[in-house]
């Protein structure tokens, strides 16, 4: 189990426990629950790295306690 921290630097940041066989897509969805977003609306990155819906957690090497940038579109 995975505790992942999505920080949009405007005053929210969501904790989200998951797998790591999920996929993004999949972590989009509970952090749309938490947050009151659609989650089509969000964009997952870290630096450049822009996170694809259908790759899962353990593909892009994403650890427990990790931050990642949560951006709107």
């Amino acid at each position: 189990m995975l505790e992942i921290t999505c920080n949009d630097r405007l005053g929210k940041k969501v904790r989200v426990k998951c797998n790591e066989d999920d996929t993004i897509g999949d972590l989009k969805k509970l952090i749309a629950a938490q947050t009151g977003t659609r989650a089509d609306k969000i964009v997952l990155k870290k630096w450049y790295t822009i996170f694809k819906d259908h790759v899962t957690l353990g593909d892009y090497e994403i650890h427990d306690g990790q931050n990642l940038e949560l951006y709107y579109q």
